[in-house]
């Protein structure tokens, strides 16, 4: 499984800059005018992961895999964009299936930067982001009501399904997001909610696009911003997105030594991701041979057959036993053998939860 993370936010906010420094592809234009992006961006990069290069530099395989994360980012929000307004919220379907929100907002005031509203409000900007998004909910809830009622006139076991999205769809009308819908659980809506990938049910992860400035000290904007996340039991990361793009063109010591001198020690990317990871309750487990070390990114309290599934279904289906060995260990010893020999490879069975970093061989039956 890979981690997606649907970037969204208004107009001009850094969206498209962060994009191209996220992912290093250059593909979004960025400029100082709404609505320039236009079609979605979607780019697939590496997770960085230090673990990895060290297991690679032990075993070295013929390859290596990092796990990967999908950036999507779409045009600017405006607000009324659900009624037409700007570009419209047709982009917003782009971004169903990503797993998490990232939502930017401009934290730092520049006269030489429009902005959409006319000022730098991002607890503003939010409230008209998720408007939208909840607006977006609400048609595709009225859209497939709409449907399911025709279709329960002649199956009137379907009737329990349609009085359910009919509450919902009330819950969302009174600007409360599916997240928080207390039937959100009930078998019969499992299907819809999975079909529908409400906006408003997905995670949110708040991020504060600031100057140079922003980067050594918090401004009043990221601190309005800290709380409302805090409040909101959101994780919220604080980059700079012109920083950002500047160290695309360093070397990774120079890169380290910008970083460093803004009082900071990890990249936006690597922030964004960590922060996603968490907010998600993601972890990576590994495998490692002569012909591949590979990271692979499972939900924490996975057992080992539902890690073993994201290798292939018939490794679940077919699961044995795994043999498993703690990374610091797998460090100590560097090789499947030596562990074994120290006791420090176990032999786990189904119920097996998998651990952060585990170094893992799946036995199956084909």
């Amino acid at each position: 499984m890979a981690l997606s993370i649907g970037i969204v936010g208004l107009p001009n906010v850094g969206k498209s800059t962060l994009f191209n420094a996220l992912t290093k592809a250059q593909n979004a234009e960025s400029a100082n005018y709404p609505f320039c992006t236009i079609e979605p961006n979607k780019a697939t990069v590496p997770v960085p992961d230090k673990r990895v290069d060290t297991l690679t530099e032990i075993a070295k395989p013929q390859k290596t895999l990092n796990a990967t994360v999908d950036f999507i980012d779409i045009a600017g929000l405006v607000r009324g964009a659900s009624k037409g307004e700007g570009l419209g919220n047709q982009f917003l379907g782009n971004i169903r299936e990503a797993a998490a929100i990232l939502e930017v907002v401009r934290c730092f005031d520049d006269e030489n930067i429009t902005h959409v509203e006319g000022s730098v409000d991002p607890l503003r900007d939010i409230d008209t982001i998720e408007t939208e998004l909840l607006l977006a909910d609400i048609q595709a809830v009225e859209k497939r009501l709409d449907k399911l009622q025709r279709a329960s006139k002649g199956d009137k076991t379907m009737r329990p399904t349609v009085e359910a999205m009919e509450r919902l769809l009330a819950f969302l009308s009174e600007g409360k997001p599916a997240a928080s819908f207390p039937e959100r659980k009930l078998d019969c809506l499992a299907a819809q909610f999975k079909e529908l990938a409400l906006l408003s049910d997905k995670k949110i992860i708040y991020c504060a696009n600031v100057d140079e400035n922003g980067l050594l000290e918090d401004n009043s904007h990221v601190q309005r911003l800290a709380e409302f996340a805090a409040s909101r039991g959101c994780d919220m990361v604080k980059i700079c997105a012109k920083v950002e793009e500047e160290l695309q063109g360093l070397e990774e010591a120079e890169a380290q030594e910008m970083l460093e001198s803004f009082g900071i020690s990890e990249s936006g990317l690597v922030q964004v991701i960590r922060t996603g990871y968490h907010t998600l309750g993601l972890i990576s487990y590994f495998t490692v041979g002569v012909k591949e070390v590979r990271a692979w990114t499972i939900r924490n309290g996975w057992t080992a057959p539902q890690a073993a599934g994201v290798i292939h279904s018939d490794f679940e289906r077919g699961f044995i036993r795994a043999e498993v060995i703690g990374y610091n260990d797998f460090i100590q010893y560097r090789t499947e053998a030596a562990c074994r020999s120290a006791g420090v490879l176990r032999s786990e069975g189904k119920e097996y939860i998998v651990k952060d970093g585990d170094v893992v061989h799946f036995l199956f039956n084909v």
